[in-house]
């Protein structure tokens, strides 16, 4: 019997040979893609505003958007390796015993990450508290930069399970002209047991330097 045809004249056999030749052919790209990227980390509405902001992805279990030249305004994403997760899991491992070790083990992660990042984005040139006066935005981070890439590091980290005793906080930021204290910002960890919020602040330290750790009551007052 002949086969049904369309108003064009093509058997609906040879149509539908067609259609799922290209279903099968979309399926194999998709294979050959990947898995889609994990989802986005959950975030207070202070946290979220750091990535709206500049308009970047929040980061995820898997990767995050790394922010350098001032106000984000270069970037560079960290997809992280086994290699990677491996790292940070046996830092973070050596602080377990209390907040204060597990405060010294975030210094160390950040520090990792400016090793991590240094020689692919070029900032292993940067300074301590560089901004537009030093006119070398494309080595260095503003203290948006470093709040936002210290945050999501943090984040990160609390993804994967590696904090015990501190959860990541909201961003706290200062700056009272009246006293000539100029504006600045940095991320934060806030201790489960006592609520205290603690600043991690690399800006004001140079490459591979520990970031300042210290409690936000305390850097709130200073210069």
């Amino acid at each position: 019997m002949k086969g049904l045809e369309l108003p064009d004249g093509a058997p609906v056999a040879a149509v539908f040979r067609g259609c799922l030749a290209l279903w099968l052919g979309a399926l194999a790209l998709l294979a050959l893609a990947g898995p889609p990227p994990a989802f986005a980390v959950e975030l207070s509405p202070p946290q979220a505003a750091l990535y709206t902001t500049v308009s970047i992805y929040p980061p995820s279990a898997g990767s995050m958007t790394v922010c350098y030249g001032f106000v984000c305004r270069r970037r560079e994403i960290l997809n992280f390796t086994s290699t990677d997760r491996q790292a940070l899991t046996k830092i973070l491992a050596a602080g377990r015993a209390s907040a204060i070790a597990e405060r010294a083990a975030v210094q160390k992660a950040v520090i990792w990450f400016d090793r991590r990042m240094g020689p692919v984005i070029g900032t292993d040139k940067r300074v301590a508290k560089a901004d537009f006066r030093y006119f070398d935005d494309k080595h260095n981070y503003d203290c948006w930069d470093t709040t936002r890439n210290t945050t999501s590091l943090l984040l990160v980290m609390q993804e994967w399970g590696l904090f015990k005793y501190h959860v990541v906080g909201d961003p706290h930021y200062r700056g009272n002209t009246l006293v000539l204290q100029t504006p600045h910002n940095a991320a934060v960890l806030v201790e489960r047991a006592t609520k205290v919020e603690w600043v991690v602040d690399m800006w004001p330290r140079g490459y591979a330097q520990p970031p300042d750790v210290m409690t936000v009551e305390k850097w709130v007052k200073e210069d």
